[in-house]
């Protein structure tokens, strides 16, 4: 169940980011007087779920039906001198057929819902897309097409996808920030007791107990920030406090191969363990243990915090023990016999306190700009380490199942939207790469004969596109083999 809940929010997001981003190309192409043929969400090889469009000033819908074919008829022969086969279209004659066919009002959008739940995508008149529809291509452009319009009209057609997912990125950070406002755990709280850090950071120079004061020169006030700041930023030291004393340690140059190969935060924080609440049945409670009270040894052990507890107690499972704890500045030693599980059924008081900052309509809205901001320059700097062979990033680059994985077992409509904004970063910061078939190959074309005032010929465009299909497969064929490769180790 708790999959499924990942699938079914993993799709819902997908598609609100595909229309976003497919509308973007839509509603710029419209203003433009440019033709758009179809929108879809989802892909519908041979078959939709439901088609509609409007024909002769009706509207017509088909459920679960079969794809009404193109308004062309490819030919294929085989040069008998050459060998090799030859392709030609030819045009339907439109006014032979019924006055009702979908085909025969070329003026409207014809507007779907497919069976392939992955994507979606928006057919432009006079364009080289994924489609790979060369049949009108052949024929002379018409003024409505795309390919008809100056550089600078189809520029603003292709980037219309990416802006629309920044903008809708941008609208639910700031819905997010009026709604929710921002709430993150200072570097300065955590400061109270110091870190508790495993054997990477200790690899590094750090000890638990350390209080980080700055990396580089640079205080960090989110503490959850502190570990991205050490991947993206590539700092040479970090400066904390230990014992009193500031020490800096410096980092080495593979230290970022090894935080983002490392399955688990190399740092978080040590809170006392003092006990909030007891859980049904707590043995703990048995054993005369109260609310209050500060869990500080377990046999010969001294436990100060609870992560030194947890470490501890795994050992004694099955086991009679004694643990101390203070109770109202009294230290007291209650003996106590462990289950199997080695758990006290007890709920840990939160010593350390979160900050909440709260916005104002008018608030957000800056504030809101530069959180979208920031998230699109982090996210660029963590495509530079994927394409940076010394950090071998690329080796945990996921797919689908990697993406999945990030929505929370359970639905909760504040976490969802603020996964949706940042995979709506992710699809436009992807979106822009210069690569062909992406719009970024189709803008970096464009850039290119509005400089050079050449436009780059139909057959160069095709094989363009098709080698940039060809790059995304690869890519996509391994990222999601990466996923696989994982599920099995």
């Amino acid at each position: 169940m708790d999959v499924l809940m990942k699938i079914i929010q993993l799709v819902l997001s997908l598609s609100i980011l595909v229309l976003v981003h497919e509308f973007g190309h839509f509603i710029a192409a419209r203003i433009f007087k440019i033709r758009v043929e179809k929108f879809y969400m989802f892909f519908n090889p041979n078959f939709s779920i439901v088609r509609f469009k409007k024909v002769h000033g009706k509207w017509r819908f088909a459920w679960f039906c079969k794809n009404v074919p193109e308004k062309y008829i490819e030919h294929e022969r085989i040069d008998p001198v050459t060998n090799k086969k030859d392709v030609s279209y030819e045009a339907i004659d439109l006014t032979s057929l019924p006055e009702d066919d979908w085909r025969t009002d070329e003026e409207h959008t014809e507007f779907g819902i497919g069976w392939v739940p992955l994507g979606g995508y928006c057919k432009i008149s006079g364009m080289i897309d994924e489609s790979m529809d060369m049949a009108q291509m052949n024929e002379p452009a018409q003024d409505w097409e795309f390919r008809s319009r100056p550089a600078w009209q189809r520029l603003i057609v292709m980037v219309g996808g990416v802006v629309m997912n920044v903008v809708l990125a941008y609208f639910i950070f700031t819905g997010l920030l009026i709604s929710q406002g921002s709430q993150y755990l200072p570097t300065s709280e955590v400061n109270k007791y110091g870190i508790y850090t495993d054997d990477l950071g200790k690899e590094l120079g750090l000890k638990d107990g350390d209080k980080i004061l700055s990396i580089d020169g640079e205080q960090i006030e989110n503490f959850d920030q502190i570990i991205m700041t050490i991947i993206l930023n590539k700092p040479e030291v970090i400066e904390v406090e230990r014992d009193g004393e500031t020490v800096v340690l410096n980092l080495s140059e593979d230290v970022i191969n090894k935080l983002i190969k490392a399955q688990s935060p190399f740092i978080s924080y040590r809170t006392p363990f003092v006990i909030n609440d007891f859980a049904p049945g707590s043995l703990a409670k048995k054993a005369g243990m109260q609310k209050g009270d500060r869990i500080i040894y377990v046999e010969d052990n001294m436990t100060p915090y609870y992560q030194d507890f947890t470490k501890i107690i795994k050992q004694y499972a099955g086991k009679d023990i004694n643990i101390g704890v203070i109770r109202d500045n009294d230290t007291l030693n209650i003996p106590i016999a462990l289950a199997e599980d080695a758990l006290l059924g007890v709920y840990v008081e939160p010593v350390l306190e979160l900050k909440t900052q709260n916005y104002s309509f008018v608030e957000a809205i800056p504030e809101g700009f530069s959180q979208t901001g920031k998230e699109i320059s982090d996210y660029w700097k963590q495509l530079k380490l994927i394409f940076n062979p010394s950090t071998k990033a690329y080796e945990s680059l996921g797919g689908f199942i990697s993406i999945g994985s990030i929505f929370p077992d359970k639905f909760n409509w504040i976490q969802f939207w603020r996964l949706t904004a940042f995979l709506s970063i992710i699809l436009a910061v992807m979106n822009i790469l210069p690569i062909p078939a992406l719009d970024g190959g189709h803008v970096l074309f464009l850039l290119i004969e509005m400089i050079t005032r050449r436009k780059p010929s139909d057959r160069f465009m095709e094989i363009a596109q098709s080698v940039g299909l060809i790059i995304l497969l690869i890519l996509l064929i391994y990222a999601n083999g990466n996923d696989i490769i994982r599920l099995f180790r």
